[in-house]
């Protein structure tokens, strides 16, 4: 029987390194995506040329060494979008893992095969990065415990950069505790206080698929519940999503296109067509754009400052809608990754951090309701994280 059933796994001998008793991830197995450097095994960045071109790393990413140190055991590297350049999960060169929770559906991207091995119970925890939504979309479609951090909270040596001003790293879990166990030691505090105001995003909601609201419905009250005070309704991005997500699609290409150049001009890799589309179009973003997306970034994160202040947390879908198919053509899904980033462009643009719970499915294919704070309240976050599953 095969050890990687659902295609989550790089090809190839599998990196593996035993964890260590009596620390405080012991017993725990983790998987990386194949962003992050693992001593003596090449780094792939979901493109077979990347590897050839840079050198084996010899040390550990500062994640990776992270969980090591507490005891978690490495069982492999796992598959990404192309350089990170996806949303969905279909890779071109290593196959598109297998969603457990929706089989015929797509994992959501980049950190497809982390997303996967997590959720088919291959592994307990599971490294990934979110630059456009790469931990946040994943959880949502797959039905996991995902986080993308405060901007700049976790170390990000040894990890393959993107676009190094909204590049994060998370990890996955499928419950809470664990989901909670593994935060512990990644951000260095325990569980925080709960959070004493709800705000709901309206905006964010009624941008969703009316199914996708509907169902997250019970949870949004759930959640009121245990904040213990009446939500209230806000607009998130007063200028409007679109325009948020128009934002962050000049600032995240553009540096992309900065962080790849070199490789490109240098070794003229081989690339899937909608990767090499987006790092041209990235390449050609003009100053005046670009100029203009900084001071929207302003604006989102003055925005989200004022509406979240200690010990308030802001709800909305991770996504507007389930899992696409797998295998839609290029036009079918260029204007779903537009809506997607309508509802993460915010993670990228204003740098607070965000969890996406499980709880809610749409026509059997699971959705996550987001919960953003303040900058720097990971911990009270997952403490929430914790509640909602105890109340459910």
């Amino acid at each position: 029987m095969s050890t990687d059933p659902v295609n989550a796994f790089v090809p190839g001998p599998r990196a593996r390194i035993p964890g260590k008793p009596g620390l405080p991830l012991s017993g725990l197995t983790f998987a990386a995506k194949d962003l992050f450097d693992v001593a003596g095994i090449p780094t792939g960045g979901g493109n077979h040329d990347w590897a050839r071109a840079n050198p084996v790393p010899e040390r550990h990413a500062w994640a990776v060494q992270r969980l090591l140190d507490a005891g978690a055991e490495l069982v492999g590297k796992t598959i990404t979008d192309e350089v990170s350049l996806g949303i969905l999960g279909e890779s071109a060169f290593d196959g598109t893992p297998l969603n457990s929770a929706a089989p015929e559906r797509v994992p959501g991207g980049s950190s497809s095969g982390s997303a996967a091995a997590v959720a088919a119970g291959l592994c307990d925890t599971a490294l990934g990065t979110d630059t456009g939504g790469s931990m946040r979309v994943p959880a949502s479609f797959c039905g996991l415990y995902g986080i993308r951090p405060t901007h700049g909270r976790l170390d990000l040596t040894g990890l393959m950069p993107q676009a190094p001003s909204s590049d994060t790293a998370g990890w996955f879990a499928r419950d809470a505790a664990t989901f909670a166990r593994v935060g512990t030691v990644m951000l260095g505090e325990e569980p925080g206080r709960l959070p004493t105001k709800l705000l709901i995003a309206a905006d964010a909601f009624g941008f969703a698929d009316p199914e996708v609201a509907a169902a997250l419905q019970p949870m949004v009250e759930r959640l009121a519940r245990i904040v213990g005070s009446p939500p209230r309704e806000e607009i998130m991005a007063p200028q409007g999503l679109s325009v948020w997500a128009r934002a962050q699609r000049s600032l995240q290409p553009a540096e992309a296109w900065q962080t790849f150049k070199p490789w490109i001009e240098q070794h003229n890799p081989r690339m899937a067509f909608s990767v090499a589309a987006g790092l041209i179009a990235g390449s050609q973003i003009p100053a005046s754009e670009r100029n203009w997306a900084a001071l929207m970034r302003e604006e989102a994160r003055a925005r989200l400052r004022y509406l979240l202040p200690v010990g308030t947390i802001l709800c909305l879908p991770t996504t507007p809608f389930p899992a696409p198919l797998r295998g839609l053509s290029l036009p079918e899904l260029q204007p779903l990754r537009d809506r997607i980033t309508c509802l993460c462009a915010q993670g990228g643009l204003a740098g607070h951090p965000q969890v996406s719970l499980p709880g809610a499915t749409v026509d059997g294919a699971p959705v996550g309701l987001s919960i953003i704070g303040g900058r720097g309240s990971d911990a009270s976050l997952i403490a929430v994280a914790k509640a909602m599953e105890n109340a459910a």
